[in-house]
């Protein structure tokens, strides 16, 4: 049986308060409810910008990539510069990037899988914590 994902929390200030989840483990069918209830219940408890430390993440799969995906719907809901439109079009255009979900250091196969469904043209990722956290 393989060890599932565990998501350590911390919130980390920069211009302003940055909720970082720690991720280790895969990313996959039997974790990413799991992670999206973790998004979720930030959410509700007033957090609007994520980022997601991919360091320890051997694996993302298809059910990862949609949680991805979750999360980011879930931090831009009634942000009207963030309407479907808007963003169809900044992607269009290549200048959408989400204000706030970015990932971290995601590993080589993790950062494939990223760019090869198109989340590297939306999600910001960086390779240390404190640029990550000054992005935002």
């Amino acid at each position: 049986m393989k060890p599932g994902l565990t998501i350590a929390k911390e919130t980390v200030q920069g211009r302003v308060p940055v909720m970082v989840f720690h991720l280790e483990g895969e990313i996959d069918s039997e974790s990413y409810e799991q992670l999206q209830a973790q998004a979720s219940e930030a959410f509700e408890s007033g957090t609007r910008t994520l980022l997601l430390d991919m360091t320890k993440v051997p694996y993302i799969s298809s059910a990862g990539i949609r949680s991805l995906h979750y999360i980011f719907n879930l931090l831009r809901q009634d942000i009207d510069s963030e309407s479907d439109e808007a963003i169809r079009k900044g992607l269009r255009d290549g200048t959408f990037k989400s204000p706030h979900l970015k990932l971290l250091n995601p590993q080589p196969k993790v950062h494939q899988v990223l760019k090869s469904t198109g989340y590297d043209m939306f999600l910001e990722i960086y390779p240390d914590l404190r640029s990550a956290v000054n992005s935002f």
